[in-house]
């Protein structure tokens, strides 16, 4: 006689191990088909190259590829509102960096998502530290050197920056606010222009990543006078910071990885085990030190407070600088 399977279900269930969920065994299936990452930056570049490190190894981890779907646009919002809408199973990933989840918001620029409601964080990945460059013809040579200059000519020193609103720019404004000066923003439509203007003396300070500057600090056509890290970095430990004559300055972006909202927390959790495994991986570590970026991993927790954190850290600096969303555009 054929037993309903109603009926038998108490007596199968009775079979499994103590404490056996049906989330446990999500966590130990997932995933089964390849996950697609969306990166809201173009093709080369820092980010889709830690994008496509940090991918590959996570995705050899998780025994699934990682798909890296490039959707640049708006600042970075027409890729991560893609990420936001995205079915919540765990097989869409998103790239997000302090510009999108945090400044853009802070700045109260119209965005179709919230980035905190809107998306579940998977993990922090880098920190890119800054580093405080100026060009040699300037007479300083330390960060003292460069608040007494600004302040024995106010208005006068001028600094560039990729566009209003970009952690180079609020960087210098925080400089600003903390130190009591004045240094004039000349923007520009990219990093890449901005560091030429630099180099050529237009403009006599900027905050930038290694990979802009650091062939024209070896050659002696920039220098470096601070990072723009709470502590030495790994990326330029050589350097002081800004943060050991202004105790609190901190002045960097960093990347991260969302899942839409919903997405079953066993899938996360067995994503970021997978993601800081890579980012505890020495050969990651290196490439990406090479690339001038930090291996930072961490819990979803940690990466959501980070994020609410430095929204209301940068909206009070937006402030205090008069900088608008327009402005921004």
């Amino acid at each position: 006689m054929r037993i309903p399977l109603t009926a038998a279900l108490p007596a199968l269930l009775a079979l499994l191990p103590a404490g056996f969920d049906a989330s446990t065994a999500r966590a130990q299936t997932y995933p089964v088909k390849p996950i697609r990452l969306i990166v809201p930056y173009p093709p080369a570049g820092t980010t889709d190259f830690v994008a496509r490190e940090v991918g590959q190894k996570t995705g050899e981890l998780l025994g699934q590829q990682i798909v890296i779907d490039n959707r640049p646009g708006a600042g970075t919002l027409i890729g991560l509102t893609q990420g936001a809408r995205a079915p919540a199973d765990g097989y869409t990933i998103s790239f997000g960096t302090s510009a999108g989840l945090a400044i853009i918001p802070a700045l109260g620029a119209k965005m179709a998502f919230d980035p905190q409601r809107d998306f579940v964080p998977v993990g922090l990945m880098v920190y890119v530290p800054y580093f405080l460059v100026v060009h040699p013809a300037l007479p300083v040579r330390n960060t003292k050197d460069l608040i007494d200059l600004a302040k024995a000519q106010p208005g006068k020193l001028n600094f560039a920056s990729p566009g209003v609103g970009t952690p180079n720019h609020l960087g210098i404004e925080l400089l600003n606010m903390m130190a009591g000066v004045k240094f004039v923003h000349v923007p520009y439509k990219g990093g890449a222009p901005a560091i030429t203007d630099l180099v050529a003396g237009q403009v006599q300070v900027m905050f930038s990543g290694t990979p802009q500057f650091s062939a024209f600090a070896k050659a002696g056509r920039l220098r470096v006078i601070a990072a723009a890290t709470p502590k030495r970095t790994r990326v330029g430990p050589e350097f002081p910071t800004l943060a050991e004559t202004f105790p609190g300055f901190d002045a960097n972006t960093w990347y991260g990885l969302l899942a839409p909202a919903g997405t079953p927390s066993a899938a996360l959790n067995r994503f970021n085990d997978a993601l800081n495994r890579t980012l505890a991986d020495a050969g990651v570590i290196q490439r990406l030190l090479d690339q001038g970026v930090e291996a930072t991993p961490g819990s979803p927790a940690a990466f959501r407070q980070l994020i609410v954190a430095e929204t209301e850290r940068w909206r009070k600096v937006i402030k205090s600088a008069g900088i608008t969303a327009e402005a921004a555009q």
